[in-house]
């Protein structure tokens, strides 16, 4: 870290004031260069607890920076590692919560821009969304939290947790995601919700009982035997990686042995459709959840009306 960027995030974690013409300095001084060492990046949580009233400025220049120190820190780029994901968990929760919005940005925005995260993280994460949408209040980077109701910008979290590429389930709603719904529709039920909160919820539910997610996404250790391999092999490996997927999708051999590939994968169609069909465990799941207050509130109905006009069906009822 250098002298000048320790002196700024020093006082302002000393004042608790940030001006825009300070966050245009750190951006000199400390991220010209797109890139962050450990020691600015614990100087900007500092500076962050430390602030009385943080503008929407510092809240995307701190989830930017920060966003990307995380996740392209450590090889290979674009995944969280454990140490990583720990000292991420261990720096939020200090107190035991999520202490400022921009830090619940960073939560958001982390698994937004990773391919893949441990599973740990991921249900910090899930955990303290879901306590934000309930109990949280303030600015975020993009409008208000309330703890009374669900709101337009905290439905707007939720979607972009829930369907973040290294969330719970890649780009589809999780069992674990979908019973938060559950648990957040219970919760405010009675309350006077956005809009939105009705077709998040039956669509985020119907999306983990009928949705199609698609393969996991390769984990840390194996993208990095892959990156290891194209950059021994010389610059034009890569290029004809991409080449051989994209005109010969079924191809085997010593390419294929690498990356697990199956020479007789089942079509993206098939997998969709079979995807589609509510199975009986799933049925049984809802089920469970229906009768819990052993009669059905219009969030309920409107899924199950949702489920039976796409084709799904659910036993027992």
């Amino acid at each position: 870290m250098s002298m000048e960027f320790g002196n700024l995030a020093g006082a302002i974690a000393g004042d608790g004031r940030i001006s825009a013409e300070e966050i245009l300095e750190l951006r000199r001084q400390g991220w010209a260069d797109g890139k962050m060492d450990p020691e600015e990046a614990e100087a900007l949580f500092a500076a962050n607890d430390a602030c009385v009233s943080p503008t929407s400025e510092w809240c995307d220049f701190f989830v930017e920076a920060l966003s990307s120190f995380i996740v392209q820190t450590v090889e290979p780029k674009g995944y969280v590692d454990d140490e990583m994901a720990d000292e991420l968990i261990a720096r939020i929760d200090r107190d035991g919560r999520v202490g400022t919005m921009a830090e619940l940005e960073l939560l958001v925005r982390v698994s937004e821009i990773a391919i893949n995260a441990p599973g740990r993280l991921k249900a910090y994460a899930l955990k303290h969304i879901e306590d934000a949408v309930l109990h949280g209040e303030g600015p975020t980077r993009h409008g208000e939290l309330s703890p009374k109701g669900i709101n337009e910008t905290e439905c707007r979290l939720l979607r972009r947790l829930i369907f973040a590429p290294a969330s719970d389930r890649p780009a589809a709603v999780s069992k674990s995601e979908a019973e938060m719904l559950f648990r957040i529709k219970d919760a405010s039920l009675y309350e006077a919700n956005a809009a939105e909160w009705e077709k998040l919820f039956v669509q985020g539910v119907a999306n983990y009982l009928q949705g199609f997610g698609g393969k996991e996404p390769l984990r840390d250790e194996r993208a990095a035997e892959l990156e290891a391999f194209m950059n021994r092999e010389g610059a034009g490996v890569g290029g004809f990686l991409g080449r051989m997927f994209t005109s010969r999708p079924d191809f085997d051999g010593a390419f294929g042995s690498l990356l697990d590939l199956s020479p007789h994968a089942p079509d993206v169609e098939d997998d969709v459709a079979e995807a589609a069909e509510v199975t009986a465990e799933e049925s049984h799941w809802l089920t469970d959840l229906l009768e819990a207050d052993e009669e059905l509130d219009p969030l309920e109905k409107a899924l199950l009306a949702f489920i039976a006009e796409d084709g799904g069906e659910v036993f027992g009822l």
